[in-house]
C-alpha cells in the first residue's frame, strides 16, 4: 500500500475550521464546533486562538496566523472537503483568506458567517470615520461585501444575524452582515456573543450542512446597491427608520426615505410597498453631495413618482 493510500485510508471526512473573532478566543468556538458534530462523526476540527491582545491590533497578522495553521491541513488531505465557520471578525479573516486563495474554493464545502461585519462594522467606521488606520477599527469597518459575494457565487454561504434591539446584534447591525447569493437567517433576541455557540446557531448550521436553501435566499437589489455605492455609506441601524421623510415612491412601490439627525448625518431608508424597512445606512458630511447626486440618478432611472428636495 502506498502513502497516498495510507493517507486516504485515514483521512478524515470533513476538516472544520471554526475561528473566533475580535476581543475573544476560541473557547466558545470550540465548543460550537463540538456541539455540531456527532459521536461517528470523522471531521477533523480546526479552532485557531489568536489571541485576546492581538484583535485588538490589526488584521493582516491574523490572517496570516489562520492561513499558516489551515495550509498544513490543506496540503494533508489534499481531497478531504472544508468546512468554514467564523464569528464576527472570524468571518472576515476567512473572506479575507479564501480572496487570496481561489485554488481551495472548489473544496469548500459551505462557507457560514456568524454576525460578521461584511459590509463595515458602524461602530469600526465611527472610531476611524477618516480611515487612518486606527488599530482594528479600520480593519473591521471596511467593506468587504464584493469579495464575499464573489465568493458566495461559488461557495455555499450561509449568514446569520441576531436581532437583539430591533436591528442589530447589540454589536453589529443586521444591514451590514447581508451579502448577495447567500441564504440569510436572522435569529431574534440573540446577541452578539451569545450567537458564537447558541443551541439556535447550532441547529442553523446543522440544517445548512443538510439542506443549503434554508432562510432567505439574498438577491442583489440594484437600488439598494447604487446605495450602497456612494462614498462613505454605512449600513445603519433600523431605529430611526420612522423618523425618515419620504423622498419618492419607485415604480416597484418602494419608497425611499431621509432622516437628518441632529449631529447633521444623513440617514437614508429603503422601504417596501407595505412600509417595512428593507435597508438603512447613513453617510458623514463629507459625502452628503454625493448621496443627493445618487438619489436623483436613482429617481430617474427608476421611475420615481416624485422628488422632494
Amino acid at each position: 500500500m502506498t502513502w497516498s493510500e495510507v493517507t486516504c485510508n485515514l483521512a478524515p471526512a470533513y476538516i472544520l475550521f471554526a475561528q473566533h473573532g475580535w476581543a475573544d478566543d476560541n473557547q466558545a468556538m470550540t465548543r460550537l464546533a463540538n456541539e455540531l458534530l456527532t459521536e461517528d462523526d470523522r471531521t477533523q476540527i480546526v479552532v485557531p486562538c489568536l489571541g485576546y491582545l492581538q484583535t485588538w491590533m490589526r488584521i493582516e497578522p491574523l490572517i496570516q496566523a489562520v492561513e499558516a495553521i489551515a495550509t498544513p491541513y490543506l496540503q494533508a488531505y489534499p481531497t478531504t472537503p472544508i468546512k468554514i465557520i467564523g464569528h464576527s471578525m472570524g468571518g472576515l479573516i476567512w473572506l479575507e483568506l479564501l480572496n487570496r486563495h481561489p485554488d481551495w474554493w472548489q473544496r469548500i464545502h459551505s462557507l457560514v458567517l456568524v454576525a460578521s461585519p461584511v459590509g463595515g462594522a458602524d461602530l469600526g467606521r465611527l472610531i476611524d470615520p477618516f480611515n487612518l488606520g486606527i488599530g482594528i477599527a479600520s480593519d473591521l469597518g471596511k467593506n468587504r461585501r464584493l469579495i464575499a459575494e464573489r465568493i458566495a457565487t461559488e461557495i455555499p454561504t450561509l449568514v446569520i444575524a441576531g436581532d437583539w434591539d430591533g436591528g442589530s446584534d447589540g454589536t453589529v447591525t443586521i444591514e451590514c452582515t447581508k451579502v448577495a447569493h447567500t441564504q440569510f437567517v436572522c435569529l431574534p433576541g440573540l446577541s452578539h456573543p451569545v450567537l458564537r455557540d447558541h443551541t439556535h446557531v447550532i441547529a442553523t448550521i446543522r440544517q445548512f450542512w443538510e439542506d443549503q436553501k434554508i432562510g432567505d435566499r439574498i438577491l442583489a437589489d440594484p437600488v439598494i446597491q447604487q446605495i450602497r455605492s456612494v462614498p462613505g455609506m454605512t449600513d445603519g441601524h433600523w431605529r430611526d427608520f420612522y423618523r425618515g421623510r419620504v423622498l419618492f415612491e419607485l415604480k416597484t412601490g418602494e419608497t425611499l426615505r431621509l432622516w437628518k439627525s441632529p449631529f447633521g448625518i444623513y440617514h437614508i431608508f429603503v422601504a417596501s410597498p407595505s412600509g417595512d424597512c428593507l435597508y438603512a445606512g447613513f453617510v458623514g458630511w463629507f459625502h452628503t453631495v454625493e448621496l443627493r447626486q445618487a438619489l436623483k440618478q436613482i429617481a430617474a432611472e427608476h421611475g420615481a413618482s416624485s422628488l422632494n428636495p
